[in-house]
């Protein structure tokens, strides 16, 4: 019987080598999609188009990345790959381009057309639909286009990451076929006879330290005061710090958190300017109280989330899995990474480190977002 998801990976520098071993890795049975991270040591559409060689008129989606998640565990300076096997997957995939003027009814049309098309493609096969996608990092336009897209999809649950460049914070790229863009977002439709689950989780709960941001750019996600004082310094000063300690792996540790609807929601701070204001890695309005947010125990809620997982779809065939990239710094600082790198590799997780991720109809960060698709096999 034809697996339904298969995984590869590849460190080799060279772009054939590493091509060779992610063919290798597939196989030769079809793929209704590829889903292609890769390290920005690469050249995306280079792998692409070796990759392409190989699986002729196969969709092939993908991104640069903060890391990867591999088939063992957590890496970077990767290209990874997940393939949904013909037999079990139909997918129909887009690009969009200039994503910071993308509308509502771009939206409305744009997902009418695909819901046509996939429905074509998809003929009478039974089994459940989910979308993904796949947006530029730093395009600070991914709330309005998860927003966008959500509401058009309706019952069609959407989830995805954004694109990373390993922390350097100059270009994101998204990939469709042998076009890689900045300022875009792939979103594909995927149908499965598999059983699956979108899910999201997070290890910080607000606390009942108040903070409001007084002073901010928010279509640049800036953030110039804090309870009306220099917002870095006044943020330094409620964690504890100098404003000169601050750095991403602080930031990772002491996110800052928005109560809506009943939920929590990180807001994640990118870096610290020189005249002492912020940058997010999400929307962020002047007037909004924000709290310190209080960190659970990462690893159980992992092992939670799986069990879970498991009673939602039985036994994992894999997780796609997109993990905010301040999760891996925090990991790391508390030396833990192994430890949650196994439970990745024992749950068939594969995937990337995000810039955020997306939910329904939200543009997230610090969370591990992702789809389980279940062998439909129960889980003993």
């Amino acid at each position: 019987m034809d697996r339904g998801i298969r995984r590869a990976t590849s460190e080799a520098a060279d772009v054939d080598a590493a091509v060779a071993d992610i063919v290798a890795g597939i196989g030769q049975a079809p793929v209704a999609l590829l889903l292609l991270f890769c390290s920005p040591a690469y050249n995306l559409t280079g792998v692409a188009a070796g990759i392409e060689e190989e699986f002729p008129g196969t969709p092939i989606a993908g991104c640069t990345t903060a890391g990867e998640i591999t088939p063992f565990g957590y890496r970077t300076g990767t290209v990874t790959v997940i393939a949904f096997s013909a037999a079990h997957f139909t997918a129909t995939a887009r690009l969009i381009e200039n994503m910071s003027a993308f509308s509502f009814e771009d939206g409305q049309t744009l997902v009418r057309e695909m819901r046509q098309l996939h429905g074509e493609a998809r003929g009478g096969r039974a089994g459940g639909t989910f979308a993904l996608l796949i947006s530029d990092g730093l395009s600070m336009s991914e709330e309005m286009l998860v927003s966008i897209l959500g509401d058009a999809f309706e019952e069609i649950p959407l989830v995805g990451g954004s694109a990373g460049d390993d922390l350097m914070f100059r270009e994101t790229r998204v990939l469709l076929g042998e076009i890689a863009r900045k300022d875009a977002a792939i979103v594909t439709l995927i149908s499965t006879d598999l059983p699956f689950q979108v899910f999201q989780t997070q290890h910080f709960v607000s606390s009942s330290e108040k903070l409001v941001v007084t002073r901010a750019d928010p279509s640049r996600r800036l953030v110039a005061e804090i309870n009306a004082e220099p917002a870095a310094a006044e943020y330094a000063r409620l964690i504890g710090l100098r404003d000169g300690e601050l750095n991403a792996q602080v930031f990772a540790a002491h996110p800052l958190v928005v109560r809506a609807g009943g939920r929590d929601y990180v807001r994640s701070i990118q870096r610290v300017h020189e005249d002492g204001s912020l940058s997010f890695f999400c929307a962020i309005d002047e007037g909004i109280v924000l709290t310190v947010a209080n960190s659970i125990d990462l690893v159980a809620n992992l092992v939670d989330t799986f069990e879970n997982l498991k009673r939602s779809v039985g036994s994992i065939e894999a997780i796609l899995g997109f993990d905010c990239v301040f999760r891996y710094l925090e990991m790391e600082q508390r030396q833990i990474l192994g430890l949650v790198s196994k439970l990745f590799v024992e749950n068939q997780v594969v995937g990337f480190s995000t810039y955020g991720e997306q939910f329904g109809m939200m543009h997230v960060n610090q969370t591990f977002t992702g789809i389980a698709f279940g062998t439909g096999q129960d889980h003993e």
